[in-house]
This record gives structure tokens, C-alpha cells and sequence, in this order.
């Protein structure tokens, strides 16, 4: 009678199997996540395959975590308020692992006062949104529209089964592309000039070719940094368009 086949795995067989899990799982522990991680480090240790998909040989296939960057929009003027509150609240909650960072993309600028005193400021690139890179799950997305002033995630609205009634949002990642020209027109972007100025208010013009010269204000463009004034020239009154840093407020 011919001996029955075994089904069993190999006693060696499967103490390699869990020689390469456990290896596997060391390696992960010691192996930054997200953006930062080295996908070829990973894949040199065999862990994860080119598609970012961990791959344990004899064992089931497992995605690992990866934490990603999320545009999250607030309530107008609230974006430091927001990060600060999300910042303490992810201790708290005991997510601060998996939500990493919270930022404002920002440029330098300067605000003119009525004094004509300067002051040095951050102005928002995209106000009205915080971005946040965290590994997304239930206790996450809580975390974060749960804070107080967070309006909602960016992304995709999901339709309800029933109802007319709005669905929620399922949030989009940024592509490494978004994220890259985000930062890199904050870095890039222009110092912004702001001048605390109404139509009606008298200046000098302190640079330029009107310097000297004495007018009222008829129009501030604040996108462009500039403003329409009427300067008296040759006895007639003449609308001149004047840089922020062109002039100064008189009392």
C-alpha cells in the first residue's frame, strides 16, 4: 500500500517561512514610512515590490501604511488656529503617530502702515486650507474633521444609496506633483507688499520720478502691488499708477 502524502508543511520549510516574517517585520520597524521611505532600500531587503506593495515570500501579501499629504479647508482666517489645535489634539487622542505633519504654505511679505511704519508678515499662498501628511484611517479623518474650524477634507463627494441628501467627502491625496508645486511656489514666490490704504487718503511719493510729489489716492489694486493716485502736475490734476513701496501715507 503506497504511504499517504503528507499536506503538512515541512518543519523546515515553515521555520524559514517565519524566518523571513519576522526579519521582514524589523526591517519595516526600521524603515521610515511615507514620502521618505527609500522604495529601494525596501525593495533590496524584499520586502516590497515596485508597485509598493509589501511582499513576504510564503506569506499573504500586505499593503504597509503610507502616510500622504491631504488638503484639508478651513474656516476663513482660522489656518493657525486649525494646526495648532489639530497639532495638540493628535497627542491627545494618541494619533500624533499617524498624523505627521501640518503645514501653511507661506511667503514673506511686508504690510505698510497708516504711520508708514513697515511690518514684516506671512501671507498665506492658498488661504482657507491647511495641508496635513498622515497615514488616512477612521481614527485619522476623525481626528481631523472633528476640529473645531475644519470645514472638510478636498476630495471626492460619495453620493448616499438613498436620498437627495449630500454624501460625504472621500479625501484625495495630493500627487507628489501637487505637493512638490505647492512648496516650491512658496519657496519661489515674490515677497507680497500690503499698504494700509482707502481711496481718498493722501500720500507722498517717496521713489521714482513723481518723488516728492503729493496726491490722492483713487484705487489700490492690492493683487498687483499698486495704486492709482491724482498727483498735481504742471497744475493739472494727473492719475499716475504707483508701486506699494512708492510711496508713504500722510497724517
Amino acid at each position: 500500500m503506497p504511504e499517504p502524502v503528507s499536506l503538512a508543511p515541512d518543519a523546515e520549510e515553515a521555520s524559514e517561512t517565519q524566518r523571513v516574517v519576522d526579519d521582514a517585520s524589523e526591517t519595516l520597524a526600521t524603515t521610515p514610512e511615507g514620502p521618505d521611505a527609500d522604495p529601494a532600500a525596501l525593495a533590496v531587503a524584499g520586502v516590497m515590490g515596485p508597485d509598493g506593495v509589501l511582499e513576504l515570500p510564503g506569506a499573504e501579501t500586505v499593503k504597509a501604511p503610507v502616510a500622504r499629504w491631504f488638503a484639508v479647508q478651513v474656516a476663513s482666517s482660522c489656518e493657525k488656529k486649525v494646526k495648532a489645535t489639530l497639532e495638540q489634539r493628535a497627542v491627545t487622542l494618541g494619533v500624533d503617530n499617524r498624523i505627521l505633519e501640518i503645514e501653511i504654505p507661506q511667503t514673506p511679505g511686508v504690510k505698510i502702515k497708516k504711520d508708514g511704519s513697515r511690518q514684516s508678515i506671512e501671507e498665506k499662498v492658498f488661504p482657507g486650507y491647511v495641508l496635513v501628511r498622515m497615514v488616512l484611517d477612521e481614527d485619522t479623518m476623525m481626528a481631523v474633521r472633528s476640529t473645531p474650524n475644519v470645514i472638510n477634507f478636498v476630495g471626492q463627494e460619495e453620493r448616499r444609496a438613498t436620498g437627495k441628501a449630500r454624501g460625504h467627502i472621500k479625501p484625495r491625496p495630493l500627487s507628489r506633483t501637487e505637493v512638490d508645486r505647492i512648496f516650491k511656489r512658496a519657496a519661489e514666490k515674490k515677497p507680497v507688499l500690503k499698504v494700509d490704504l482707502a481711496e481718498g487718503d493722501q500720500i507722498l511719493v517717496t521713489a521714482g520720478p513723481f518723488k516728492d510729489f503729493q496726491g490722492e489716492v483713487i484705487e489700490v489694486s492690492g493683487e498687483r502691488s499698486k495704486l492709482k493716485a491724482l498727483l498735481s502736475i504742471f497744475g493739472r490734476e494727473t492719475p499716475v499708477e504707483l508701486e506699494f513701496s512708492q510711496i508713504s501715507k500722510q497724517s
